[in-house]
């Protein structure tokens, strides 16, 4: 299956490179590119790609907000973005988190790497920065401000204990190998547990479990060092 990519940036140039790189593989194509955040926003319901390679500073409407937007669409639900920025802060981490983003790199990420979130995120998995630790990140996750997912966190109870054992694991941000390891169980029970997880919870993908776990209170936030 060919992973089909959107790409939003203000700089053409950057635009252009990534088309190249991503082109070049057998498994990607890019179908479009957006230089604002409403651009990307209009392509993305023309084009349903499979994800969109986003950035936070755009002029216009920035990539937080088109975020939010294509995440808040129903007619878009398969579409996964991946914010890619210069902006490598643990507070844009949560905020793009909330606004519903899969995943987070930092522009100086190697080709190899932009390569691996685009398949790791299309893949449903969770793509956080390697910049990003997981103390600041849960500490942001879990401050107070409007829930964004109400009645996912009212659906916790229909969890089982063992859903609910994966999912905090996966919060705290353990690979699905590590926690069947931990529970001795096997990495495709783990996988299994975490999308019925994700289905009663109406999360989009593994991100947004992160996201539910944290403010529902699930997992607690690690204390500042």
């Amino acid at each position: 299956m060919t992973i089909r990519v959107l790409l939003a940036d203000d700089q053409a140039l950057l635009r252009e490179t990534f088309r190249i790189l991503i082109d070049s593989r057998p498994d990607m194509e890019v179908v479009g590119e957006a230089a604002d955040g409403d651009e990307a926003v209009q392509l993305t319901r023309t084009h349903h790609p499979d994800i969109v390679v986003m950035d936070i500073r755009m002029p216009g409407t920035d990539g937080l907000t088109a975020t939010a937007t294509i995440c808040a669409d129903p007619d878009l639900s398969a579409t996964r973005i991946l914010i890619l920025t210069t902006f490598d802060t643990e507070e844009h981490v949560a905020q793009a988190l909330y606004a519903g983003a899969s995943g987070f790199l930092g522009k100086d990420v190697g080709a190899e790497g932009l390569l691996h979130g685009i398949r790791t995120i299309v893949a449903g998995e969770a793509l956080l920065s390697p910049q990003a630790t997981r103390n600041l990140i849960s500490r942001f996750l879990a401050t107070p401000r409007s829930s964004t997912y109400p009645a996912a966190e009212e659906s916790l109870a229909h969890l089982t204990a063992r859903e609910r054992e994966v999912m905090a694991l996966a919060a705290e941000g353990h690979t699905n190998t590590e926690i069947a390891a931990q529970l001795h169980l096997s990495p495709l029970t783990v996988r299994t547990h975490i999308h019925r997880a994700m289905t009663k919870l109406h999360a989009r993908d593994r991100a947004q479990l992160v996201v539910i776990a944290y403010r529902s209170g699930l997992v607690q936030p690690n204390p500042p060092r």
